[in-house]
Order: C-alpha cells, then sequence, then structure tokens
C-alpha cells in the first residue's frame, strides 16, 4: 500500500515516519537507542530519521521517563509522584483529581515483541507496522484532514482525533484497542516542540487509516478546485 501520490499532491518532501513493534534483531538498517539511564526525549532524534536512521526503543533503553510508562507499560515513578509531577510540576491539569482520572482512562501500550522501531518505512516489515506519521504544514494538514474523513460514513467514530498527552502517546498509545481506521494530530506536546521545525506538526495515522490514504487517486478532491486554489494561493505548492 502506498501514499505516494497524495503525499506528491500535498508537495511533502518529509518521508513518512513508521513504528514497528517488531523482534529485536529485524533489519532497519542502520539503528540507535537513546542511552541507558539518561533522559533523552525521542523526537531529539528527527534529524537523524530525515538521514534515514531509525530509533531502537526497549524495556530497558527508552530515553524518557513518559516514553517507558506509555509505550512500555514501565513504571518509572509512584502514582502519586507522577500525578504530582504532571498537575504541580508541569501544570498540565488544574488539579490533582483530574490528572488522576485522566490517567485512569488511559492504559500504556505493551509491545509484542518487547522492542519498537521508528524510522523509515519499510515494505519488508509491513507485518509489524503499527502507526504511521506525517510532519506537515498547517496547509499539508488541513488536505490530510480531508483524505482521512473521505471514505467515513456519518454516525460513527471519529477517524481524526486531536488527545491531550505526549508527542510519543500520540504516536501510539492513544491508537490502542482501535480496529477501525484512525488519525490522530499530535506534536501538540510542548515538552517536544524545540526538537521540531515550529511550522509542522505531526499526523498520525494507524494501519487501516494509511491503507485508506493509499486509495485516494485521481477522481478525489486532489484533482479538485479547492486544493488548486490554495496551492495557486501559496504560490504553486504547499
Amino acid at each position: 500500500m502506498s501514499v505516494e501520490y497524495l503525499l506528491k499532491k500535498i508537495n511533502l518532501d518529509i518521508p513518512p515516519l513508521g513504528l514497528y513493534d517488531a523482534p529485536e534483531h529485524t533489519d532497519f538498517g542502520e539503528t540507535e537507542m537513546p542511552p541507558q539511564g539518561k533522559h533523552s526525549c525521542f523526537f531529539s532524534f528527527y534529524k537523524k530519521w530525515l538521514k534515514g536512521r531509525t530509533l531502537k526503543l526497549s524495556h530497558a533503553k527508552y530515553g524518557c521517563g513518559g516514553c517507558g510508562t506509555w509505550m512500555f507499560g514501565e513504571t518509572t515513578r509512584s502514582r502519586q509522584e507522577y500525578i504530582e509531577f504532571l498537575a504541580d510540576d508541569e501544570g498540565l491539569k488544574a488539579n490533582h483529581e483530574l490528572m488522576n482520572e485522566w490517567l485512569d482512562q488511559l492504559s500504556p501500550n505493551k509491545p509484542v515483541h518487547g522492542f519498537l522501531f521508528i524510522g523509515p518505512l519499510r515494505a519488508e516489515h509491513y507485518q509489524y507496522l503499527k502507526t504511521v506519521t506525517f510532519f506537515v504544514t498547517p496547509d499539508q494538514l488541513s488536505v490530510l484532514m480531508i483524505a482521512a474523513q473521505y471514505y467515513q460514513k456519518p454516525g460513527g467514530a471519529e477517524p481524526v482525533q486531536a488527545p491531550f498527552g505526549s508527542g510519543c502517546q500520540q504516536m501510539l498509545t492513544h491508537f490502542n484497542d482501535e480496529s477501525g481506521p484512525k488519525a490522530i494530530i499530535g506534536a501538540t506536546d510542548m515538552a517536544m516542540r524545540k526538537y521540531l521545525p515550529k511550522d509542522l506538526l505531526a499526523f498520525t495515522v494507524n494501519v487501516p487509516m494509511y491503507e485508506q490514504l493509499g486509495r485516494i487517486g485521481e477522481d478525489s478532491f486532489l484533482n479538485k478546485p479547492f486544493l488548486k486554489d490554495l496551492k495557486k494561493a501559496r504560490g504553486g505548492s504547499l
């Protein structure tokens, strides 16, 4: 399944990012792991992703406590310490009660193979693919929003969401137990924004949504007046 046509139409030259749950020794080319015992946000790997490298994460080496908690189900601090850190130190909720309720409604990811790989898309490892992330400008995001709705019937689950959470949660944890097509607008976590260019957000999709995007062709909105007018307003390219 390919989304090359869609990406060409929106002039997206940043390669999509695949997140894989795969066995430890799966060949993803040149890989790198975060240092053990040292805080490291995996979005700091952004420039290396652009060079075609892959980040490898495990229960032992996950970079930061939030990633360890939400991507691997590791206990990195007590429940009360976590509430105090998020609500008091970071001020992300109005009080402890709200933060406690938020923690209750979201379950951590539990990798099947014990390792997560984040890097360029690789067709040979499609069976391990969990999500695909596109780093996009607001104009490109507007087109992907339409693309995510293109095959959706009214009355069902909303296919695009923008949930509260860390950048890594928005790339995987918020997709847990979702079997239908789903997309998340991400990279809205201030803690990781400094690693991305200021005009980019993330648009992450699960495999069913990725396959739907790959089906959108020439007879769609991609060749209709709205997109043509937008490109014209931007000097010919998004």
